[in-house]
């Protein structure tokens, strides 16, 4: 929970973006740990709730890897 409040909170401040690397892996790692402690409390809106969100970060972040890696690729297009 502290994660994904902190990933919050920083975005708001304008310290992280919602788009980026850091701000999608403190979601996706904040609910998967949610989801864990949701599963020994037996709680399923908590357990169904956090697996949604975990999984809508992860996609995220495997989206922000393929934009950093698509980045790197055109720098070194360009630097031919």
């Amino acid at each position: 929970m502290t994660l994904i409040l902190v990933a919050f909170l920083l975005e708001q401040r304008g310290i992280w973006k919602n788009d980026e690397l850091v701000y999608d892996a403190a979601n996706c790692v904040g609910s998967f740990l949610l989801v864990v402690y949701a599963v020994d409390g037996g709680s399923w809106p908590f357990i169904i709730l956090n697996a949604v969100w975990g999984l809508y970060s992860l996609h995220d972040v495997i989206l922000d890897i393929r934009k950093q890696h698509g980045r790197k690729r055109m720098w070194m297009i360009w630097r031919r």
